[in-house]
């Protein structure tokens, strides 16, 4: 296996990495800028340039450039604008699923969110363009023939990683550190079972290698 990590740059892409690091899982750091590329070479962290604006040629040349045959997303535009988050949260998003899907890349996890399928959350969520994306994005990767999983973590924190999660059915509330987030996306990788499914969790009692499977 060696993964690409779409959006490497972002708060749970980096803790991805520390995991996959940890696990001995090759991958490569999907990257938007030249400084970025420089400060994780620095790390002696392996990096692939990818902008999700490009056109999807350039953007195909740089998957199959990184020698991937798994893709984690986990980009997303950070509340930068409406424009912005339809391309890269949703358009971004479904560019790289037709080319797993042309280049044969089978595996694909997508970082997704808690309400995504849920529309009468997203006004109040002060966030609505944020979610409409996130919800079209998922609903097309179910539709692709891709062997994806989708997490759907609880509300972000910045603590530590705790280790242990409860599974849910959808959202029914609670909270969950991003760092938990790397490690139940770098599980779900080693998990076939978790395949064609979506995953609803948040901080729990269950030890995420035997509440993801």
């Amino acid at each position: 296996m060696k993964v690409l990590i779409i959006g490497a740059h972002g708060k749970v892409g980096r803790l991805l990495i520390d995991e996959l690091q940890n696990k001995q899982i090759d991958f490569a750091a999907g990257l938007r800028s030249e400084e970025q590329i420089k400060a994780y070479q620095a790390e002696n962290i392996p990096t692939q340039y990818i902008d999700l604006t490009a056109p999807i040629a350039e953007i195909k040349n740089s998957i199959e450039a990184s020698g991937a045959d798994t893709l984690v997303f986990t980009a997303g535009a950070g509340g930068a604008g409406y424009d912005l988050t339809m391309e890269i949260d949703l358009d971004g998003a479904i560019k790289t699923m037709d080319i797993a899907q042309t280049l044969g890349i089978k595996r694909y996890i997508m970082v997704s969110a808690v309400y995504s399928d849920d529309r009468s959350k997203w006004e109040a969520s002060g966030i609505r363009p944020y979610y409409i994306a996130k919800h079209y994005a998922d609903k097309y990767l179910r539709s692709t023939n891709l062997d994806y999983t989708i997490v759907h973590p609880g509300m972000l924190t910045n603590d530590d990683a705790i280790g242990k999660i409860n599974i849910q059915s959808n959202y029914e509330g609670g909270s969950v550190p991003r760092a938990d987030v790397a490690k139940v996306i770098a599980q779900a990788l080693e998990t076939p079972s978790t395949i064609k499914k979506d995953i609803n969790f948040v901080t729990g009692d269950e030890d995420i290698v035997k509440a993801v499977r």
